[in-house]
């Protein structure tokens, strides 16, 4: 029963990084998603290489060259800073892409039916493209949000004091080395399941209010 209540105090880190990353990806993947989608050559070139190179490398290294790279030019750069920024510009790649999917599911006729009544680009984007782009993303940025409360778990790596922080000191004081693990992962299970829940009822209500 410590261990658990131990493991627990690493939970508001988790969901603080988590939410802070994933509010970092909202905004900043709103850029990268339009670049994606611009008429320009360079800029759509330009958008395409960031995402694909924010994707692939993975998160711990990402931790790793902002951390142990940045971290010694910047002091002020601590674990849970450089854990939000690594974790946050991974997710302006991928809410990007969910962003993308969102504009190509949006009816090229909408574009030219707004454009024909003298609505300006941004007005276009924010009261007829937008909304409809939000109903489509919300489901498949909380799937994310979901996979983002596990990924954030490599923090620990950098000194981040989360669930797997709390796990891995308990493992080394324990004679029970995967006893604390366990317990972490159940602690996973305990978060995500209702936020997997939540977000299958928020995708049904959305489909039905669109439906009406």
């Amino acid at each position: 029963m410590d261990i658990f209540l131990t493991v627990l105090q690493g939970v508001p880190m988790t969901i603080g990084l988590t939410v802070s990353a994933l509010a970092i990806g909202a905004v900043g993947g709103i850029p990268l998603a339009l670049g994606r989608r611009s008429q320009i050559p360079a800029l759509r070139f330009l958008a395409v290489s960031l995402i694909e190179i924010l994707r692939g490398i993975p998160p711990i290294v990402w931790l790793f060259i902002i951390y142990f790279g940045l971290g010694t030019a910047l002091p002020q750069l601590d674990p849970l800073t450089s854990a939000i920024v690594g974790l946050g510009v991974i997710s302006c790649a991928y809410m990007a892409e969910i962003y993308r999917g969102g504009l190509s599911a949006v009816a090229q006729g909408q574009w030219e039916a707004s454009e024909a009544l003298g609505m300006g680009r941004q007005s276009v984007l924010t009261f007829i493209i937008g909304p409809q782009v939000f109903r489509v993303s919300v489901p498949a940025a909380a799937s994310y949000a979901i996979g983002l409360i596990k990924d954030s778990s490599v923090a620990y790596t950098i000194g981040v004091t989360e669930i797997v922080y709390f796990a891995n000191d308990q493992s080394r004081q324990s004679s029970d080395a995967l006893g604390p693990f366990f317990i972490a992962a159940l602690v996973y299970v305990i978060m995500t399941i209702p936020c997997a829940w939540a977000t299958r009822a928020l995708d049904a209500r959305l489909r039905m209010r669109v439906a009406r």
